[in-house]
């Protein structure tokens, strides 16, 4: 089956070279000038989002968190593509649920190789019930239906993660992330190996990417926060202590 790419951006000609050149790569591709005619188009049949930031009333960011807010499109990878390049706006990308985001001017090579690493690394399979079946970092034996430390739990059936009973919301690679600390804790993890473990080794992924996740991550599963602890010059740990 052929993966599907919508493009959203306010540049039609930057559309049109993106539209002929991901085609070219063997993906189908349909584009939008806009948040509000992309919303027109049955989005739960895209396999990757690529919206620009900077557009009308509905920017890419608004229309991004639209996108991850509805059950049947929140799994499907967002890549942004922006004139701005500041670290704020990287960081409300990611925060929003952004896969990777890409700086305009950008070659065409870039997009491309971009384009196939993140839905390398998101791949899926859909069941005959459409649900989404998604490959897990590492298997749990076949016992573990849980992995917890105190009052922070993660059900490994279900995913979902709790504190004190209360459900916390994670994304897909926080989930995993924790899933993988709290199975060995007090293993240091190097970034490189958490981009094995986590994202495939791919080699896209930077260390920045790494550090960002590790940050929301630590917001999230407060007051164990400060167990998620970084190691100068190695990498990171869930410290038991």
């Amino acid at each position: 089956m052929i993966d599907k790419i919508l493009v959203v951006d306010d540049e039609e000609d930057l559309c049109e070279i993106l539209q002929y050149n991901l085609e070219q790569a063997g993906y189908l591709v349909d584009v939008a000038y806009s948040a509000e005619e992309a919303l027109k188009e049955d989005l739960t049949k895209y396999r990757l989002f690529l919206l620009d930031v900077m557009m009308g009333e509905i920017s890419g960011f608004k229309l991004g968190a639209m996108i991850k807010s509805n059950e049947q499109t929140k799994n499907t990878p967002i890549i942004y593509l922006t004139a701005k390049d500041t670290e704020t706006d990287k960081l409300r990308g990611f925060d929003i649920g952004a896969d990777d985001y890409i700086s305009k001017p950008f070659s065409i090579n870039e997009v491309i190789a971009r384009v196939k690493a993140v839905i390398k690394r998101t791949s899926y399979v859909v069941t005959a019930n459409n649900t989404v079946d998604e490959p897990e970092i590492e298997k749990p034996e076949e016992d573990e239906a849980v992995t917890s430390f105190e009052t922070l739990v993660l059900n490994m059936s279900n995913k979902t993660a709790t504190i004190d009973s209360n459900e916390i919301n994670l994304t897909k690679k926080e989930f995993e992330l924790l899933a993988l600390f709290l199975r060995k804790k007090d293993t240091v993890f190097t970034r490189e190996q958490l981009i094995e473990a986590i994202w495939n080794g791919d080699s896209e992924m930077s260390d920045r990417t790494i550090d960002v996740n590790i940050t929301r991550l630590r917001k999230k599963i407060e007051p164990y926060n400060k167990h998620l602890v970084t190691r100068q010059g190695y990498g990171y740990y869930f410290s038991s202590k």
